[in-house]
């Protein structure tokens, strides 16, 4: 009894120091650090004069192979798709083209081997073997962006052609291989001496060229030879699974050039082709391309006549065409039948033509269902009169009449910079401007009538824009009478009164760039994001001035105007034009209200890779940096402390 009273005594005491810290006890001890690693190869590593079309590697541990049409690549290219099977300890990778003669072969699995159990990385690794006596070691490596954006391009076939001919990029195959990882990084292996041009393309078709305008691509300007040179690297070495003992200097052979950056962009032209259309609303339907062309689709009415018979609002690439019906008896008829005529790509040959599709349209909601609609509404209508009738109330001798809407959005408040916006529901038949008045307050109780010009936007006929000569600080108001516009469908606008105020230079901040090695046919974009353009304005003299700016942080970009077209264009193999380059300050910027920022801005101090604001980038969190198990064990041993 008395042993089981002490037993009793001595277990209690640690089961309630397990209870108060349940994290102190047994946790399965470390993770696994350790990569797995190479026991057998067939045929060895570098073998010379192979003949096997199958190659086997056996490792210490059973293995994953992690996304392996991703990321292993196989050079030189091979057109019937190679078999990669992995299970256990083993990888087997089986070509199935015809080797060639005197060619080195190399398999990049990148880091898409890992254990089974705690994914550690066996590392960049790459198989290689040669079908005569000779071993071509030599790399080409780099990055690609996205012209427009800077953004790292992810899956890009990157190739070299010993053949420097230009129109070998889109006649044949690459010689030897590369693909882009998520950071756009690339290396292609295995390299013999000698001059190569250096391309790039999202194959589409898998012929491992240039051969559609649909793929992106990218081109290298200058002849490259590649060679290595002995070089010295920094190592650590660990004591523990948190502290580092010794860092070392590692001798490796260094291949160049290894820095390259390619831009890449879709050409103009892209396949065009006719997508859909829809009609919510008998009055107007419209048609929807997947790309723009300069070309203007027609309509011939198969049961209409199509004479006069729409008013079109056009996108600026007519690749979305608005058809409003001008008649109310062609808005009636359910069913509009039409051979529609418009530009599209011949995939076989990828040349534009002329294409007739006989369409049939009909609206989700009839006009006969408008009409039940409008019933129902006067029915009420006439419900309520009579209930304000027997109320002793006064009521309306006629429904009234519905007015033509005006739409978007209207500021209250704009910059001395700025124009308020005007839009209406559909297209206009008139619109009286001297109907429309804006006066500017002079007090409370008294305004003053000033002169403005009503802007008609480039594009959609619907959207206008009142520009006035704007008095900081001062307050506005539109005044437009009953009837001065009148819309397609027959309706005018009722009255319509809105106020809205000029902000105060001590309500903006300006940023000023002064930019010393800029492009003097440059233009200089504010962002907000790397959509949002806020404002955009030509360098002169080597700056870039911005007035009336909401405080805020703020992004710039710069792309050099070549064409002095206004807006940024892409490149062209046929004339081996690049895309127009572009360049962002690499950080955010503050703008403060009733302050002026001046920043100096040279765009090649920063490399291009770098200068691109991580608030920015796309790529960041597409994908999670996986933790390594001497992450994983780092965080435990601070758990246990």
């Amino acid at each position: 009894m008395k042993q089981t009273r002490y037993i009793l005594l001595m277990i209690l005491p640690i089961i309630f120091a397990a209870c108060a810290n349940p994290g102190a006890g047994p946790d399965g001890g470390p993770f696994d650090e350790h990569p797995p690693y190479i026991v057998e190869m067939n045929p060895k590593l570098g073998q010379p004069n192979a003949k096997q079309m199958k190659v086997r590697i056996v490792f210490n541990e059973n293995i994953k192979v992690e996304n392996p049409t991703e990321k292993v690549t196989i050079s030189p290219p091979q057109i019937n798709v190679p078999t990669i099977k992995y299970s256990g300890k083993k990888i087997s990778v089986e070509l199935r083209d015809s080797l060639q003669p005197n060619t080195t072969y190399t398999i990049d699995f990148s880091d898409a081997i890992e254990d089974n159990n705690e994914g550690n990385p066996l590392g960049q690794f790459t198989y290689y073997f040669s079908t005569g006596e000779q071993i071509d070691t030599l790399e080409v490596s780099g990055n690609i962006l996205d012209a427009a954006t800077l953004e790292p391009v992810k899956g890009m076939l990157v190739g070299l052609y010993a053949d420097t001919v230009d129109s070998a990029f889109t006649t044949k195959g690459f010689e030897r291989l590369g693909r882009t990882d998520a950071k756009g990084r690339f290396s292609i292996k295995g390299v013999a001496p000698g001059n190569y041009r250096l391309y790039a393309v999202n194959d589409q078709d898998n012929n491992f060229h240039f051969s559609q305008k649909g793929e992106m691509i990218a081109f290298y300007d200058r002849v490259i030879v590649p060679s290595c040179y002995p070089d010295v690297r920094k190592d650590t070495l660990w004591r523990d699974t948190i502290t580092y003992d010794t860092i070392l200097d590692v001798p490796f052979t260094h291949f160049v050039p290894d820095d390259i950056v390619l831009l890449a962009f879709l050409e103009d032209g892209q396949a065009r082709h006719f997508l859909k259309t829809e009609r919510k609303t008998p009055e107007v339907f419209t048609t929807f391309f997947t790309a723009p062309s300069t070309h203007v689709p027609t309509i011939k009415g198969l049961n209409f006549d199509e004479t006069d018979a729409f008013v079109e609002n056009r996108s600026e690439g007519n690749d979305t065409i608005q058809y409003w019906l001008r008649d109310t008896l062609l808005m009636a008829q359910d069913t509009l039948r039409f051979v529609y005529t418009y530009e599209a790509t011949d995939d076989s040959t990828g040349a534009n033509l002329l294409l007739n599709d006989t369409l049939e349209i009909v609206p989700r909601k009839t006009m006969a269902a408008l009409r039940e609609e409008q019933q129902e509404e006067f029915k009420k209508w006439q419900k309520e009169q009579e209930k304000r009738r027997k109320k002793g109330e006064t009521v309306q001798e006629q429904m009234p009449p519905k007015f033509l809407n005006f739409g978007g959005r209207r500021s209250s408040r704009i910059s001395p910079v700025q124009n308020q916006p005007l839009e209406f529901e559909e297209p206009l038949l008139s619109l009286d401007t001297s109907a429309i008045h804006l006066l500017r307050k002079t007090s409370d109780t008294t305004s003053v009538e000033v002169p403005f010009r009503l802007l008609a936007d480039a594009y959609d006929i619907r959207k206008f824009k009142i520009m006035g000569e704007w008095r900081p600080g001062q307050e506005y108001e539109v005044h437009i009478d009953s009837a001065a516009v009148l819309g397609l469908s027959g309706r005018h606008t009722n009255k319509l009164k809105f106020r809205f105020s000029i902000g105060t230079a001590e309500d903006y901040g300006s940023v000023f760039f002064l930019l010393p090695d800029a492009p003097k046919t440059a233009i200089v974009q504010l962002l907000k994001d790397d959509k949002k353009v806020v404002s955009q304005t030509p360098i002169v003299d080597q700056r870039a001035d911005f007035f009336y700016i909401e405080a805020g942080e703020y992004y710039a970009r710069i792309f050099d105007d070549c064409n002095g077209n206004g807006k940024w264009d892409t490149g062209e193999y046929a004339t081996l034009r690049q895309a127009e380059a572009t360049y962002y300050f690499p950080e955010p910027f503050t703008v403060r209200a009733n302050w002026d920022a001046e920043i100096t801005w040279k765009l090649n101090v920063t490399p291009l890779l770098q200068q691109k604001p991580e608030q920015l980038r796309k790529t960041k969190n597409q994908e999670k940096e996986k933790q390594t198990a001497r992450q994983r064990n780092a965080e435990r041993e601070r758990n246990r402390r």
